[in-house]
């Protein structure tokens, strides 16, 4: 776009050829003629497919906090919200167009080459209130100090709970107060661990609805 002060043979307003004068605050501009839009109708392949990515894409929001974290080990030239966008699309997505849904058994909200936890038991001990148990056991590539990535998604309210860190491999167990809104509600719960650096991940492990 440019800047007319004065204009070539004073300030142009109105179509000229393929561009418009116009003028803001008494500063004149010239800009290109939008161009115009084909006629195409999409088929009906390319709508569901518009209307997936449109659901992928708002269905994870409230995972962002998590992902960013859980897939960093993994990313390559693309974000961790791309890479886990493209697993989850591709593998958690129920039905088709206008009747999508998620497979919350295919979710993964972290992916790495770090050895998972085994024996990851879940329970409410209260309403508000997440107890996690798992064994203790010496694996290859793993270390004492990995931290537990846990999040927990209501499909009611689509909203997420959880945290990264606080809680190493090595404890064996934790407690997590949830958000008081999410009480009474149908939690999908996740568990995954990263590295103390935050440069390795284990791939997330579902353990169910509470």
């Amino acid at each position: 776009m440019a800047k007319l002060k004065n204009g070539i043979f004073g300030p142009i307003l109105g179509k000229l050829g393929p561009l418009v004068g116009a003028s803001w605050k008494k500063t004149y501009y010239l800009r290109a003629l939008p161009k115009k839009k084909k006629n195409s109708s999409k088929t009906a392949a390319q709508l569901a497919n518009e209307q997936k990515f449109k659901f992928v894409t708002e269905w994870l929001v409230p995972f962002h906090p998590f992902v960013t974290v859980g897939f960093k080990e993994i990313t390559g030239n693309r974000t961790e919200i791309n890479e886990a966008f493209s697993f989850n699309y591709k593998n958690a997505v129920t039905g088709c167009y206008p009747n999508l849904g998620v497979d919350y058994s295919k979710v993964l909200l972290s992916k790495g080459s770090l050895p998972g936890l085994t024996g990851l038991t879940a329970q409410l001990k209260t309403p508000g209130e997440l107890e996690l148990q798992w064994a203790s056991e010496q694996v290859p590539h793993a270390s004492y100090d990995d931290q537990l990535l846990v999040v927990l998604f209501c499909p009611e309210l689509k909203m997420t709970d959880g945290f990264i860190g606080g809680t190493k491999r090595a404890d064996l167990c934790c407690r997590f107060k949830f958000n008081p809104k999410m009480k009474g509600k149908v939690l999908e719960v996740y568990v995954g661990l990263v590295s103390l650096n935050a440069k390795k991940s284990a791939d997330s492990l579902y353990l169910g609805q509470l």
